[in-house]
């Protein structure tokens, strides 16, 4: 996954399966609920209020869609998941245009420590979408987690020890993983950055160096594997 720069935040049309045949559609929906482990989140969309007018989830299905667009009003959805080959974003593009709602792409990776570029793209994203607006990804764990700390930092004007929160095992995410990087990047911020009172968009122009974080991370090799293998997260 990478962030596309060079346009409008949007889904991938001409990636996305066809569900203008029954067997496309049959297909997008064997994906979504088997392969994308979908029928887990029947039972938990691990949905949670980020702060203001944001939400924060797993993969959503159409009648999520519908429901969180009749009872939490949801004006915009950000896929935090990128445009790839998956039924359920297909059937997402779908249920949005029909409910009116505005889908955006803003694709993170969890495995690296953030590109400067993904900061600025989520500042930029934060001040031009209608909210309410619901952020999501596979799981509601990682990406989600950071794109919710990101939110509370650059848009609500949140200390970075209260957007850590966002990256917490109430919500599946294992800081001793691969994504802990995600922490790191947020402890970092807060011991470099805020403490010399410098925004998180000038202590990323300015101090931030990616390579140095992902040199400096360590993660646990059994948390790694179970993030990794077993959970299967992206």
């Amino acid at each position: 996954m990478r962030l596309e720069t060079n346009r409008p935040p949007t889904l991938a049309n001409d990636q996305l399966p066809s569900l203008a045949t029954r067997r496309g559609r049959f297909a997008a929906w064997i994906d979504l609920i088997f392969v994308d482990h979908g029928f887990l989140r029947l039972a938990y969309l691990n949905l949670h209020r980020v702060g203001g007018e944001m939400w924060r989830a797993a993969q959503p299905a159409p009648a999520d869609f519908r429901r969180l667009a009749a009872d939490k009003g949801i004006r915009t959805v950000v896929n935090l998941r990128g445009g790839r080959d998956l039924g359920g974003l297909a059937l997402e593009e779908e249920a949005c245009r029909a409910l009116g709602i505005a889908l955006v792409e803003l694709p993170f990776r969890t495995r690296v420590a953030p590109a400067k570029e993904t900061i600025r793209e989520a500042a930029a994203l934060f001040d031009r979408i209608a909210y309410p607006a619901l952020m999501h990804c596979k799981s509601g764990a990682d990406r989600s987690g950071f794109a919710g700390a990101l939110y509370l930092i650059l848009k609500e004007g949140r200390s970075a020890a209260e957007a850590e929160h966002q990256l917490s095992l109430r919500y599946g995410h294992l800081k001793a993983s691969r994504a802990g990087i995600l922490d790191a990047f947020l402890e970092r911020y807060r011991t470099e950055g805020e403490a010399n009172g410098l925004s998180l968009l000038d202590w990323v122009e300015t101090r931030y160096d990616p390579a140095r974080l992902q040199a400096a991370f360590k993660p646990q090799r059994l948390a790694s594997w179970l993030v990794d293998r077993v959970l299967k997260r992206e």
